[in-house]
């Protein structure tokens, strides 16, 4: 009968334990970031400056194309064909060319962002691990937290953890 009654107790008091349980805005999160935040920085940087080059290489090549209509007038029917196949060509070569230096820029950016996700999951891993969570759920939109209690948000302690840790 002790046994039993042991054995109850143990049960109840294992079941008692509450499982602990916190959430993080993700929207919040990766807005307030200061690695991210510099990532799309210098990100928009390099984009500005591919939409000034692109943009250079484009009224370059359209002077150059007006030019050509007023040179074509003076020539043969044929020779102008000719010409104008040609610069068809080297327009497709430039257009190809800013093109693969495009995919190339957004390939780079998302690789970066994807280190700064693979950063803040493993931070919120490595916290939730240290402070005895259960579960660390993740909200704001799209997230599965529809409701949580501000105590159980563990969004501000987990943005002061990654940019102090980014600042390092």
């Amino acid at each position: 009968m002790k046994k039993i009654a042991i054995v109850y107790i143990a049960l109840i008091a294992l079941s008692c334990k509450q499982e602990k349980i916190g959430f993080v805005d993700n929207v919040k999160l990766m807005d307030e970031y200061q690695e991210k935040i510099d990532v799309e920085s210098k990100f928009k940087i390099k984009v500005e400056a591919l939409t000034k080059k692109r943009d250079s290489i484009s009224q370059a090549f359209q002077l150059e194309a007006q030019a050509f209509q007023t040179k074509a007038q003076s020539m043969s029917q044929k020779k102008a064909q000719e010409e104008y196949a040609l610069m068809q060509q080297r327009g497709q070569f430039i257009g190809q060319q800013l093109q693969q230096e495009d995919q190339q820029l957004q390939a780079q950016g998302q690789t970066e962002m994807d280190s700064v996700v693979s950063k803040v999951k493993k931070e919120i891993k490595a916290y939730g691990k240290t402070q005895g969570y259960t579960y660390i759920l993740g909200g704001g939109e799209g997230g599965s937290v529809l409701y949580g209690v501000d105590a159980n948000d563990l969004t501000d302690e987990i943005i002061k953890i990654l940019n102090d840790k980014y600042k390092k």
